[in-house]
């Protein structure tokens, strides 16, 4: 071999052994899909329900959990009645996140093969689920159903998994967050002791309580009427996140759920008009949006408060649609599933499901 195609080969040789540092340390998303199946027509899987004393996983797909709080989500588990378990990749740090992508999704796709553990719930949110969507095993979780509870960045993978294999998910409170009588009231009507049609109805919020004077809490119907739909949806940003992507949600005849958290409302109105001026967003059955959270920033001169960009952007769509539902960034957060058919009444502000989420 003569010295210029020696260098040639060293050189190439040098460039493969730095692609395989990358994909060891970053671990490209790409490279590690273990399927590329994206279809929403997947027949629904249903989970099993969960029952007194079954396993729940806790999980950190995304940012890293403090130890308090993960002691305080396993203690809510078992005064609910159900035996707490998590690995030991749930402690550790990489930079913001948990875990590298890789633990972390390994830590979700052992959970779904573990054949003792009856259910996962994300012990919180934060952003990192994203990262992990081409490294998760669709096809395990096809063939391991059961519960996934979260909400937030787990947005990604609520709709994501639903997608990929049509197992019903569920958007609903994280470890962190879960303590409150309402949302654990409300988790087990859909998880725990479903009825064949299960009507899911706002927190009373009693007078001496401070929502009532924030805007953000304020409930109202912008657009009237009734509409049946399966249902998607979650964080804004998050869904926004997914656009371009292998898991982009596809609206049409869907109930779409949103909300946020944080976002002022110049952003609000960017994401909202972002998903307008996409393909399937006007085709959807009907808007149903959840308490923002910090996101109705007092305005400057010459802006918009959260509530004006709101009307101003779902108004004209004409779907039945409302603000204010009790899911989100809130201490009172319901759980509803994704991929189950149900009917919105924006004039009530309720949503009936139409069917068992779980078998």
């Amino acid at each position: 071999m003569n010295k210029s195609n020696h260098k040639v080969k060293s050189r190439r040789n040098f460039f493969n052994n730095l692609l395989g540092v990358s994909v060891a340390t970053l671990v490209p998303v790409t490279a590690m899909a273990t399927t590329k199946n994206t279809s929403t027509n997947n027949p629904i899987i249903k989970p099993k329900r969960l029952k007194k004393g079954a396993t729940v996983g806790l999980i950190a797909p995304g940012y890293a959990v403090k130890n308090e709080v993960l002691e305080h989500a396993k203690a809510t588990l078992k005064k609910m009645g159900f035996v707490p378990f998590h690995t030991d990749r749930i402690k550790w740090n990489h930079g913001y996140f948990s875990n590298t992508d890789q633990e972390r999704a390994d830590d979700l796709n052992e959970m779904f093969a573990n054949p003792n553990i009856d259910a996962i719930l994300c012990a919180r949110g934060g952003y990192g689920c994203t990262r992990i969507m081409q490294l998760i095993d669709y096809d395990s979780i096809k063939n391991n159903p059961k519960i996934l509870i979260g909400f937030s960045d787990i947005t990604a993978l609520l709709n994501g998994i639903y997608q990929e294999t049509g197992l019903v998910t569920f958007h609903g409170p994280v470890g962190s967050t879960l303590d409150d009588e309402y949302s654990i009231q409300q988790l087990k009507n859909i998880l725990v002791n479903p009825k064949n049609k299960t009507l899911i109805q706002n927190v009373v919020l009693k007078a001496d309580r401070k929502e009532l004077s924030n805007p953000e809490f304020e409930r109202y119907t912008i657009t009237p009427g009734t509409a049946t739909g399966k249902i998607v949806g979650g964080s804004l940003t998050l869904i926004n996140a997914l656009i371009g992507t292998a898991h982009e949600i596809d609206f049409t005849n869907k109930i779409v759920c949103i909300e946020d958290v944080e976002e002022p409302p110049y952003r609000i109105d960017r994401m909202l008009t972002q998903l307008i001026e996409g393909k399937t967003f006007k085709n959807a059955s009907a808007i149903v949006i959840g308490v923002c959270s910090g996101c109705d920033k007092k305005p400057k001169p010459g802006s918009f408060t959260l509530k004006e960009v709101i009307l101003n952007r779902i108004q004209h769509l004409n779907l039945p649609s409302a603000y204010g539902m009790s899911f989100g960034h809130v201490t009172n957060n319901f759980t509803f599933p994704i991929g189950i058919e149900a009917t919105f009444n924006a004039d009530t502000m309720t949503i009936e499901l139409l069917e068992n989420a779980v078998s």
